[in-house]
């Protein structure tokens, strides 16, 4: 009997330090992953973001050389660098997991499905356009457009000439 009890107590202490390791292999990849951020940059170098492991924005860099263009196609440059830096969290996950975890864990698959759920690939860069790429017809207003040529001069009014009868009936009785 006494066997039994110094096996159970060497079993509980075995199950003991590999909880105590493993919590401390988690611990590891949180910080790991914690203090990972991840950068983009356009291509012109105009913008440029950070955001953290959570995906969240942490910095945003507008250069001068973006003073030229329009708000709205920075605004999608800024959006089309978030998506493509939040879709890198899977892999920096994974690769934190490999090293610390490994990757046959159930709880490592876990978190490394839901953080490719929640971030997904961005969609397909379309190459540039210009409004002469396709048959569609464009009604919108550009910024960029020219003012419209100012109006000629609207030709002076032409006058009645004036007449002796101020009743405005031409000579004629109102009734007839």
């Amino acid at each position: 009997m006494p066997e039994d009890i110094a096996g159970s107590e060497q079993m509980l202490a075995n199950w003991n330090q590999q909880i105590q390791e493993r919590a401390a292999r988690y611990q590891e990849m949180a910080t790991r992953v914690q203090g990972m951020t991840i950068s983009e940059r356009s291509s012109d170098g105009a913008v440029e973001i950070t955001v953290g492991s959570n995906g969240i924005l942490q910095n945003l860099v507008i250069n001068e050389s973006a003073s030229g263009r329009r708000m709205s196609e920075i605004s999608g440059e800024i959006m089309k660098l978030l998506q493509r830096a939040q879709s890198r969290i899977p892999e920096l996950l994974q690769e934190a997991m490999a090293e610390t975890i490994g990757t046959q864990d159930e709880t490592a698959n876990v978190l490394f499905n839901e953080a490719k759920k929640n971030f997904p690939a961005p969609p397909a860069e379309e190459p540039a356009r210009t409004p002469y790429d396709s048959n569609e017809m464009n009604f919108r207003v550009e910024d960029d457009a020219p003012p419209p040529p100012p109006r000629p001069p609207a030709p002076p009014a032409r006058r009645r000439p004036p007449s002796d009868d101020d009743d405005d009936f031409g000579g004629e009785s109102v009734l007839t």
